[in-house]
């Protein structure tokens, strides 16, 4: 059934039902003209993403669910890198009148899914026709009581991450070569090894990663960060965190927006740079350098923060906040000089 057979006022409703759950500080959620939240005794964040078919997502790599999920964590990430907790979501929908009522649903899961995981209400949003393709915007909004700013680094900080650089983008590499969707959900148990041998699709997909010289376990950590990344929460790290930004476009332009913002420089050794064995497995396959995808790939949604040298955190040390310079340290001690290379919207280049 196509979104047009159903109408607006019908779908707003099942969204509505579909999300009544919520927590005690929504005082008026869904149906009135505005959502009325109870304030909390802290500092409010607020943030907002748009995706776009065709600039952010191809419906040909991606799935609906995955969209959904996706959509969440992305925001959620922002949330986390201001040393917050996520709360209450507006939620806003473009598709074409001739979309599959499926389609919607299994992009709703993906959405309820993620709201599970983050504990996050659904308090509004509208819903719109396009005839440009799909637009989707999600505003979230979370609360803290120490929020941690980009421009916090001072001269002397330690620099960390949380986790491997590079999978992400190595994930979609995967999938610019296959061109296909991967039917993957957040809970790993409904795509195993036996459903391999079960499904026609992913038997095709299983001999185009032989045709790359790859198993379903090299590519599968490398798909998941690219469809269904998950947000890593700042909680560990906010006490002894003086900056702080999540790795959205890339390790490289997103610690010059954290050095810019603070005016310093960093100084940051290749040997440090946490790289997994399936990336550097499956980007040497597709003749690609690992490192380069570990700089410069985007939506790894990991956390950079700096901290004093002398506080111990649970995190990886790539390098140090310095003057003004921002240099690369090779592993035999030769230097470079490096800047903001990621996705940028606008790029000449791009």
């Amino acid at each position: 059934m196509k979104l047009s057979q159903i109408g607006e006022l019908s779908l707003l409703e099942q969204i509505r039902k579909r999300f009544e759950e919520h927590s005690r500080h929504i005082i008026v959620g869904i149906g009135d003209d505005a959502a009325v939240l109870k304030p909390v005794d802290k500092n409010l964040l607020l943030t907002a993403d748009m995706m776009v078919e065709g600039v952010h997502f191809d419906l040909n790599f991606i799935t609906p669910y995955q969209l959904g999920f996706k959509l969440i964590s992305v925001n959620v990430s922002d949330i986390y890198a201001m040393g917050g907790k996520p709360g209450f979501l507006l939620l806003n929908i473009a598709m074409s009148k001739n979309t599959e009522k499926e389609v919607l649903d299994r992009f709703l899961d993906g959405i309820h899914g993620a709201m599970k995981l983050y504990t996050v209400s659904l308090v509004g949003g509208d819903l719109s026709s396009s005839n440009k393709g799909m637009t989707l915007s999600a505003t979230l909004i979370g609360y803290t009581k120490r929020y941690i700013k980009r421009s916090g680094a001072k001269i002397g900080n330690r620099i960390y991450v949380t986790g491997n650089l590079g999978d992400s983008a190595c994930g979609l590499e995967l999938l610019k070569k296959i061109r296909r969707t991967v039917p993957l959900q957040r809970n790993r148990s409904t795509f195993n090894v036996q459903r391999l041998t079960e499904n026609s699709e992913i038997l095709t997909f299983n001999s185009k990663l032989s045709e790359l010289g790859l198993s379903w376990n090299d590519v599968e950590p490398l798909l998941r960060r690219h469809l269904l990344p998950e947000a890593r929460d700042s909680k560990e790290f906010v006490r002894n965190a003086t900056s702080m930004i999540d790795i959205s476009d890339g390790l490289l332009i997103d610690l010059s927006r954290l050095c810019d913002e603070s005016k310093v420089g960093a100084r940051i050794y290749i040997k440090n740079i946490p790289m997994s064995s399936e990336l550097k497995k499956t980007a040497s396959y597709l003749g690609i350098p690992p490192i380069k995808l570990a700089l410069s790939g985007g939506e790894d949604y990991e956390l950079l923060f700096t901290t004093p040298a002398e506080k111990k955190v649970k995190a990886i040390y790539i390098g140090d906040i310095t003057e003004s310079e921002k240099i690369i340290i090779h592993t035999l001690g030769r230097k470079k000089t490096f800047s903001a290379e990621g996705y940028q919207h606008f790029d000449v280049q791009g």
